[in-house]
């Protein structure tokens, strides 16, 4: 169910997001800053974060022009990228939770911005922990079986191998979930094997989904989802609407 979901989400904002790739190229390249300033430089070689980071790139299809200038960037000036991470958890329509990580560089314009958007979907912002408790957090790779030539038994011992917790088959992709510790040397190990990915992060799955069947709260809940994609600052959003 959550590779399923999660692959329809990405599949449609892959989609419409195709007019907007200077907004996902800036956001990843907030991450390849942190992860330089973070992850111990900027020598991909000896930084798995922005090995991770660069793979996320190339599934965005950012050139490695644009990578290699972010990476420079982050190298050369250090003080310019001085992200902080954070977090914000709340409710959508009906009780759906949602969780905001964001990179920024001015907290009191992130916050606002968050918060406005919950508000616009008639939700509200809650206290840390409030939600998180309803995910776990794991490394999800996902393929897109149309992109996909091996056969799926051969693709599960392969991940297994590389250390994945769990392969699922579902109609439309494969799903691999690994211990978030080992997402790095699993996802690298598909890599050297030539495995298409057509997502591979750190994540937060829902442990239940909130099916919503009311038009208003489905509005509402795709209004906040949209701001928050809109806003640079905001680096991922999770959710457990089983849209």
């Amino acid at each position: 169910m959550s590779g399923h979901s999660k692959f329809a989400n990405i599949k449609h904002k892959k989609e419409k997001n195709d007019a907007a790739k200077g907004k996902i190229f800036t956001k990843i390249g907030r991450e390849i800053a942190v992860a330089v300033k973070e992850g111990g430089g900027a020598d991909p070689a000896n930084n798995s974060r922005l090995r991770d980071v660069i793979a996320k790139a190339k599934v965005n299809n950012m050139p490695n022009d644009n990578i290699e200038r972010s990476i420079k960037k982050a190298a050369g000036d250090m003080d310019a990228n001085n992200y902080e991470r954070v977090v914000y958890e709340g409710y959508g329509p009906n009780g759906t939770a949602i969780i905001v990580e964001a990179l920024t560089d001015n907290k009191n314009r992130t916050a606002s911005n968050v918060r406005s958007a919950f508000t616009k979907g008639n939700g509200n912002i809650g206290t840390p922990g409030c939600v998180s408790f309803m995910f776990d957090k794991k490394g999800q790779i996902l393929i897109d079986r149309e992109e996909f030539e091996m056969d799926a038994d051969e693709l599960m011992m392969l991940a297994l191998d590389a250390g994945a917790e769990d392969f699922a088959e579902e109609e439309d992709s494969f799903e691999i979930i690994t211990d978030p510790d080992s997402f790095s040397e699993v996802r690298e190990k598909l890599e050297e094997a030539g495995i298409p990915m057509m997502e591979a992060s750190v994540t937060m799955i829902p442990q239940t989904y909130v099916e919503l069947t009311d038009e208003t709260d489905i509005k509402n809940i795709q209004k906040t989802l949209d701001l928050l994609d809109d806003d640079d600052d905001v680096q991922e959003v999770y959710h457990n609407w089983e849209e």
